[in-house]
């Protein structure tokens, strides 16, 4: 095993120095581009409720949001990529710096309905990685008492989506006693943290979207390309 002072000179071009500016302050150009995600089509439902509040307060913090109706995705698998809902939603993740997930907790999961839109949008496609370096926030409903399955499971995908998943999160439980008739969420103690998710949110966001590709940027991925490089170049010398 090589001694690790040495791992520069074996492949130099993976230790290029990295361009530590990105992590200087940088002047807002536009607003926090987020894309909101709700795992739920029934009419009256608290997820797309959730959203909605989530959307609303987003927007008042300053945020320019999106939100993925997630009515007629095909199944994973079950359709081309060139699907006009699996591209719109490819295309609203490239299109965010953050995203919010947020599901209800069914059979002590997540939905399938909400994992399918994350199915949909791949680790690469190409040279792209459509959610490496976006914040990420979770959220769910639950019928019953309050749990955390539903955001457990959505952490695991967001680390798995290469997502820089914010501390805090929301879990709402009897959801169908936290919304009026409109939709609208009633003030409470889980209002209050929602406030906070989203707040969180914005901040990581302002903080990290310049920085994405620095703080993702990879030792391991750079030794692969050098190792690419040295032999493309060897080829060519032959």
């Amino acid at each position: 095993m090589p001694d690790l002072t040495d791992l520069p000179n074996l492949l130099p071009s993976a230790f290029e120095r990295l361009d530590h500016a990105a992590l200087r302050p940088h002047p807002a150009t536009h607003r926090p581009r987020i894309l909101l995600l709700y795992g739920s089509l029934r009419e009256r439902s608290f997820s797309r409720f959730l959203t909605l509040e989530a959307a609303r307060l987003l927007e008042a913090f300053g945020a320019e949001t999106r939100i993925f109706n997630p009515s007629g995705l095909p199944l994973p698998d079950d359709a081309p990529v060139g699907h006009p809902k699996v591209q719109e939603l490819r295309e609203l993740s490239a299109w965010s710096e953050g995203q919010v997930w947020c599901s209800p907790e069914r059979h002590g999961a997540m939905t399938g309905i909400l994992k399918a839109q994350i199915d949909w949008i791949p680790l690469s496609i190409g040279a792209v990685r459509p959610t490496q370096g976006k914040t990420l926030a979770v959220m769910q409903v639950s019928g019953g008492s309050q749990s955390f399955n539903a955001v457990t499971q959505m952490r695991v995908l967001g680390r798995w989506m290469r997502m820089i998943t914010i501390p805090n999160q929301s879990s709402v439980a009897k959801a169908y006693e936290q919304f009026d008739d409109d939709g609208r969420m009633k003030p409470s103690s889980y209002y209050d943290r929602l406030v906070d998710v989203v707040e969180e949110l914005m901040k990581f966001t302002l903080l990290t979207r310049h920085a994405s590709s620095y703080l993702t940027n990879r030792y391991s991925e750079r030794k692969e390309d050098a190792e690419k490089l040295q032999a493309q170049a060897g080829l060519n010398a032959k």
